[in-house]
């Protein structure tokens, strides 16, 4: 295969049972890397990845996941951190709780695993880390405040981590899907879909595998004078924000 890499590396997913996470592990698998991805049951992943158990809110479940990984596969080379919720609700009715929850995942969890992989990362001289945006996280998007500020934070993350990092061959970018065909979104009403999918210039969802191949390249060789970048994976929807 034309793009297959000569040499494995450790690859970790955090959130790889399902959805975007899912199609991220296959395409790393289907170009010969060693994929392990996290779940919080520790089920579910393709076949051919390693599944581990982890909780992004508990350093202490990372620890033990990052752990076996490495035993398993060697050190982490390549981070894809994935792991997200959603808790959306109106600015005036979002509790305290609902925002510090979303935050706690999707943000503070990114934090937690990128902190745990970039030791091995700065031995080797070279790491591919890269972060799960969201268009909505510099579009915005009514009822999300929460998650659009977990989003956009990783931002943050990325770029404080390539001006740290940058000199030891590691890059630190934020890959930002728009609206992709996953259960979430075929569980919205076909109004709803529609609504969205006029807003979008390409007038579709994307498949889960287009993102997938955009991460894919983001952690390749070729790319790595791409660092403290936003890729985004959206139709248009987003258009430079």
């Amino acid at each position: 295969m034309s793009d297959a890499i000569t040499e494995p590396r450790s690859v970790l997913i955090t959130g790889g049972s399902r959805g975007i996470g899912y199609a991220i592990a296959e395409e790393f698998l289907r170009r010969g890397d060693k994929v392990a991805v996290t779940s919080r049951s520790g089920q579910g992943g393709p076949e051919g990845a390693l599944t581990v158990a982890a909780e992004v809110t508990s350093g202490e479940s990372l620890d033990a996941a990052v752990k076996a990984v490495e035993e398993a596969h060697g050190p982490i080379e390549v981070l894809v951190a994935n792991a997200g919720v959603t808790d959306d609700q109106l600015l005036l009715r979002m509790s305290d709780e609902s925002f510090e929850t979303v935050l706690d995942t999707n943000l503070t969890g990114s934090f937690r695993t990128v902190k745990r992989v970039i030791k091995s990362m700065m031995r080797k001289k070279k790491g591919r880390i890269v972060l799960i945006g969201s268009v909505v996280g510099l579009y915005g998007s009514p009822g999300q405040v929460n998650y659009a500020a977990s989003k956009a934070g990783l931002l943050g993350i990325a770029r404080a981590t390539t001006r740290e990092l940058g000199s030891r061959g590691i890059t630190a970018n934020v890959v930002a899907p728009g609206y992709i065909d996953t259960e979430m979104t075929a569980a919205l009403a076909e109004d709803v879909q529609a609504s969205y999918k006029k807003a979008i210039p390409a007038g579709r969802f994307a498949d889960p595998e287009e993102v997938a191949r955009v991460v894919a390249f983001i952690a390749s060789d070729e790319a790595s004078y791409i660092s403290g970048a936003v890729i985004p994976v959206d139709g248009g929807l987003g258009m430079g924000h």
